[in-house]
């Protein structure tokens, strides 16, 4: 149990510590180490969402109180993300873990060829 604990600690600091950094993306570490971990698509993906959710408050609430974060933006991006990720949190118990390997994979892909245009 010892040594699951220090790896599950210095993993999820790693993902807090890029969520922080780049104002997200913890989840994109986090699902790849839990399915390499052994964890099932679906758990993996719950998972690192529940791992997500306190680096996201907690850096936020570093950003909202240094002024980086644009007030009129809070409150339309926020009660969106939130509707999404209810959406997306039913979507994930309804689809197979083929079809949610893909997606995650087609996104990944996505988002690392935007980020080198």
């Amino acid at each position: 149990m010892k040594h699951n604990f220090a790896k599950y600690l210095f993993g999820g600091a790693a993902v807090g510590a890029l969520n922080g950094l780049f104002g997200g993306g913890g989840g994109m570490v986090a699902v790849p180490v839990l399915r390499a971990a052994g964890r099932d698509e679906r758990r993996a993906h719950a998972t690192a969402i529940a791992i997500v959710l306190p680096a996201s408050l907690l850096s936020g609430a570093v950003y909202l109180f240094s002024g980086a974060v644009p007030l009129p933006l809070l409150l339309p991006a926020g009660i969106g993300s939130a509707a999404g990720g209810i959406a997306g949190a039913k979507l994930l118990r309804r689809s197979s873990p083929r079809l949610i390997s893909f997606l995650f994979a087609l996104f990944m892909f996505a988002a690392g060829i935007r980020m080198m245009l």
